[in-house]
C-alpha cells in the first residue's frame, strides 16, 4: 500500500492516493464535530513527514500531538487496517516540533508590529476603517522616522507620539483623532489580556525552522498547540494568516515540484474568513493562488466548505470529505452544496453518501494524472500509525527538550526600538521644558529683586501654566504607557 510518491489515504473499491506531485495544488478536509477529520489531518501529515515533507499544523483539541509518539497496537486500529487490505500497517512515530504562542505546551513563537502590518493588525484587534486607517498613519509615521516597532510597548509609545503631534500629523499624513487613538489604545489592552503580548517581540520566528528535516530524511511535523490560543479566535486566525503570508513572501518560486516544500493545515478555517472585510478574503485568495508556486500546500479544516469562500475553495483541488448533519433546511443546503464540488461517482449518490458516512469513512476526490479530479470515492480512511490521541505532560516535555529549535526561542531579546526612542525623546522633552521654566522663572525673580520687594509674585502666568500642564499632561501619558509597557515585557520574559 505504501509507496514512494504518493500517500496511502484509505481504501474505498480501490486504494486512494494523493499523490505528491499535486500536493500544493491545496485540499480540503471537513465534516461534522466528531466524524473523523482531525485524524485524517493527523495520516496526512505522516504521509507527507515519511516522504520527507515538513508539516505545520494547529492542535486545536490536543489530540494531535500523539503524532510525535509510537503507536500502540490497538485492536480497533489493526481491524481497521486488516479490513481495508493495509497490510504494510506498522506502529510508528514522526519527529516533532511542539509550538505554542503562550509558550507552555511548545517553544513560544514571535513575530513583530512591524513584520505584521498594519492590515492584519487591524484585523487581529476587530478596527473598524477609521482606526485602521489612524493605524497606517501611525505605521507610515514610524517607517519615516525609523522607529522599529518589535512589541506591543513600541506600538503604544507610538501611538502616544501620534497623539501629542496630532496636528503636525493631521497637516502630514491625514486626520488623526484623540479619540480614535483611544480606540485603539483600548482595543491594545484587550488583546494583551488574551495573550497577544507573548506573540510581540524577538527573537522572531524564522521560517526556516518550519521546513527541517531529520537525519532520516522524514520532514518535521510543527505541532501548534492551539487549545488555549482558541479562546481567543480573532487571535488565532490572524496569527495562521501571518504565518501564511510569511511563507509566500520568504520562500523562492519553484513551480511544480515533485514534492511539496512545505504542507500547512489551517484548522478552523471557518474562524478565518467570519465577518471577514473583502481586502482580506482578497489577500487569503491571491496568497492561496501564488503560495502553490512557492511549493507549499494549503490544506483547510473545516465542517463545512460552505465555510470558504467561493474563490478560494475554488483552488482546492484535494478533497476529503466526512460526514454532515441535514436536519434543517440550511443543512440540506450545505450537503448539496458540499456534494457539488465532487467529480460524481455513477455507483451512488454524492448527496446521499455523504449523510450516511460512519466515523472514520469519507468520501476522497484527489488530483491524478494531468491534474484531472478523480471519481470520487467512499473510502474508509486508513488508521494511524503513531499514537491515536494526546500525549503525556511529560513525554511533551522530553520533545521539546530535544528538539531541533531547543534554546533558540525560549527566551525572550528585548532591544532598542520605538518605545526606548520615544521615551528618551519624551524625557529630553521634559527636561528642555524644565529647564526653560527654571531658567524663565530665575530671570522673574532677578527682574523682581529690583522692583518693590511687597508687590513681588512668584504665581505663574496663565501662559506659563498652561505649558506646565502640557508637559505634565505629555509624561503622564507616556509614563503611564511606560508602566503598562514594562510590566508587560517583565511578564513575558519569566
Amino acid at each position: 500500500m505504501l509507496v514512494d510518491d504518493k500517500i496511502y489515504l484509505g481504501t474505498s473499491t480501490r486504494p486512494e492516493y494523493l499523490a505528491l506531485k499535486y500536493a500544493n495544488r491545496h485540499g480540503l478536509v471537513t465534516g461534522a464535530t466528531g466524524t473523523g477529520k482531525t485524524v485524517s489531518l493527523q495520516i496526512m501529515a505522516e504521509g507527507f513527514s515519511r516522504a520527507g515533507v515538513p508539516v505545520f499544523c494547529a492542535d486545536v483539541k490536543g489530540d494531535l500531538s500523539g503524532i510525535g509518539a509510537m503507536g500502540e497496537p490497538k485492536g480497533l486500529l489493526i481491524k481497521r487496517a486488516k479490513d481495508i487490505g493495509f497490510d504494510d500497517y506498522a506502529n510508528d512515530r514522526f519527529p516533532t516540533i511542539f509550538w505554542d504562542l503562550f509558550g507552555r505546551q511548545g517553544h513560544p513563537i514571535r513575530t513583530t508590529i512591524s513584520e505584521m502590518g498594519p492590515l492584519l493588525l487591524s484585523r487581529m484587534l476587530s478596527l473598524n476603517d477609521t482606526q485602521e486607517g489612524v493605524l497606517n498613519v501611525a505605521f507610515k509615521l514610524a517607517d519615516d522616522e525609523g522607529l522599529l516597532l518589535l512589541d506591543l510597548k513600541d506600538l503604544r509609545a507610538l501611538l502616544v507620539e501620534v497623539e501629542q503631534r496630532s496636528d503636525e500629523i493631521s497637516a502630514t499624513y491625514g486626520n488623526v483623532a484623540t479619540a480614535t487613538i483611544g480606540a485603539i489604545q483600548r482595543a491594545l489592552l484587550v488583546l494583551e489580556q488574551q495573550g497577544g503580548e507573548n506573540f510581540f517581540g524577538e527573537r522572531a520566528l524564522e521560517i526556516a525552522d518550519l521546513m527541517r528535516t531529520d537525519r532520516d530524511g522524514r520532514g518535521y511535523v510543527s505541532v501548534l498547540a492551539a487549545d488555549e490560543l482558541m479562546r481567543a479566535p480573532r487571535l488565532y486566525a490572524t496569527f495562521l494568516l501571518w504565518l501564511l503570508s510569511e511563507l509566500f513572501e520568504e520562500l523562492p518560486e519553484v513551480g511544480d515540484p515533485e514534492k511539496p516544500k512545505l504542507v500547512f493545515f489551517f484548522d478552523e478555517a471557518h474562524l478565518l474568513f467570519e465577518d471577514a472585510p473583502k481586502v482580506l478574503i482578497d489577500k487569503v485568495e491571491q496568497v492561496v493562488k501564488l503560495v502553490r508556486s512557492k511549493g507549499v500546500g494549503v490544506y483547510f479544516v473545516t465542517q463545512n466548505p460552505a465555510d470558504v469562500p467561493d474563490s478560494v475553495l475554488a483552488q482546492l483541488s484535494n478533497r476529503v470529505q466526512h460526514a454532515l448533519r441535514a436536519y434543517t433546511p440550511r443543512e440540506q443546503k450545505a450537503v448539496r452544496v458540499a456534494a457539488e464540488t465532487f467529480r460524481p461517482n455513477p455507483a451512488f449518490s454524492t448527496e446521499e453518501a455523504i449523510t450516511q458516512l460512519g466515523t472514520g469513512e469519507a468520501l476522497v476526490s484527489v488530483l491524478e494524472e494531468k491534474g484531472i479530479p478523480s471519481i470520487v470515492g467512499r473510502t474508509m480512511m486508513r488508521p494511524p500509525s503513531s499514537r491515536l490521541g494526546p500525549i503525556l505532560p511529560e513525554e511533551r516535555r522530553s520533545l521539546i527538550a530535544n528538539s531541533p529549535v531547543a534554546g533558540l526561542y525560549d527566551s525572550p531579546v528585548d532591544r532598542d526600538s520605538a518605545f526606548e526612542v520615544l521615551t528618551g525623546k519624551a524625557r529630553r522633552r521634559q527636561e528642555e521644558e524644565t529647564r526653560r521654566r527654571l531658567e524663565d522663572e530665575r530671570l522673574r525673580t532677578e527682574r523682581a529683586t529690583y522692583r518693590d520687594a511687597p508687590r513681588r509674585s512668584t504665581r505663574q502666568t496663565p501662559v506659563e501654566a498652561a505649558v506646565t500642564s502640557f508637559t505634565r499632561s505629555v509624561a503622564s501619558r507616556l509614563g503611564s504607557a511606560l508602566v503598562r509597557g514594562i510590566l508587560g515585557s517583565l511578564k513575558r520574559g519569566r
